[in-house]
């Protein structure tokens, strides 16, 4: 298990915001038997000890239906977080022991199901918005279409990485993914490459990754899929501390 601490910096970033930390955790796949429910447990209590502005938890909450008690309790413990759902969650999945846990509401958290929330950061606009994965999947998601342009900084969620590449450039600061485990099955090709036996060819793994659409991180998760383990592809939780342009500090 790791505890990460990430500096982000934002180009468009006002001083007011520097600064900011957003707790990131994603893919806790509860409810079936795995480490990653104990993953899941830690990550949060991490989360809660290091009191954020913002907490979010980027989709496949569940791997099934009976995993609904944990995940609340979890959600409850991080306070109101905000929420996309993953393709585990509507089933999307070809893992054969997953089931879609049904998740329509899972408050105290704000689910975001292509929808917006903006709230109020150190006097600054914040604006949130969450992809629905059944939208994504069909091609018909467009989350552009929901910016606040007053807003200080936008952040987008979505349980996939590759939203990415089909951004407008500027419709969004951050983007926030999860859905790759880095691999969680990885096998060490050296000091500096592995392969990763889940999605061996993506582009975006896990980390930080800059582009001219947005900067994004893409989470490793906290559970597993298919197989109940993760080898050389440790969970993560993540707190990313945004940073502004040295000039406007």
């Amino acid at each position: 298990m790791r505890f990460r601490t990430l500096d982000v910096p934002l180009q468009r970033l006002p001083a007011e915001l520097d600064g900011v930390r957003i707790a990131h955790l994603s893919d806790f796949h509860l409810g079936l038997p795995s480490r990653g429910a104990r993953a899941a447990e830690r990550g949060v209590a991490w989360a809660r000890e290091r009191k954020a502005d913002l907490v979010v938890v980027t989709g496949d909450l569940l791997s099934r239906p009976r995993g609904q008690p944990a995940l609340r309790s979890l959600l409850q413990d991080l306070g109101t977080p905000f929420v996309v759902l993953g393709n585990h969650d509507v089933e999307f999945s070809r893992d054969p022991f997953s089931r879609a846990g049904g998740l329509t509401d899972v408050g105290p958290a704000r689910l975001l199901v292509d929808e917006s929330e903006t709230v109020e950061v150190r006097g600054r606009r914040v604006q949130v918005v969450g992809v629905d994965p059944r939208a994504y999947r069909l091609g018909l998601s467009k989350p552009w279409e929901l910016v606040e342009e007053t807003a200080a900084l936008r952040v987008l969620l979505c349980h996939y990485p590759y939203v990415l590449d089909f951004l407008p450039p500027g419709a969004f600061d951050l983007v926030l993914a999860g859905h790759m485990h880095d691999g969680q099955i990885s096998l060490p090709l050296g000091l500096r490459r592995r392969y990763r036996f889940a999605h061996p060819n993506t582009r975006y793994p896990s980390g930080l990754y800059r582009r001219p659409a947005a900067t994004m991180h893409v989470s490793p998760g906290l559970g597993t899929t298919f197989v109940p383990f993760r080898f050389f592809a440790r969970p993560e939780a993540t707190e990313l501390v945004l940073r502004a342009p040295v000039g406007s500090r």
